[in-house]
């Protein structure tokens, strides 16, 4: 398992923006783009990048905090 894959990531679209979101609040606000395909792919690669800017300056990367659904029923 990588890095990553214990933080939460989604894609959704904005119809404000017109454009879908990818999300990862634990480590960044989000990426844009017109294919949510793609997007997430580029969503991973960023998030990639992040832990690694993290690692580089010697920094602890932050807990997940976003809970699973079946953490937060009841």
């Amino acid at each position: 398992m990588k890095t990553i894959d214990q933080y939460h990531k989604w894609i959704e679209w904005s119809e404000e923006d017109q454009v879908y979101i990818g999300r990862c609040p634990d480590l960044i606000t989000g990426i844009h783009g017109d294919d949510p395909i793609a997007l997430f792919g580029q969503l991973r690669a960023t998030l990639d990048e992040v832990v690694e800017a993290f690692a580089t300056k010697g920094k602890p990367l932050p807990q997940p905090s976003i809970r699973p659904m079946q953490d937060v029923m009841l």
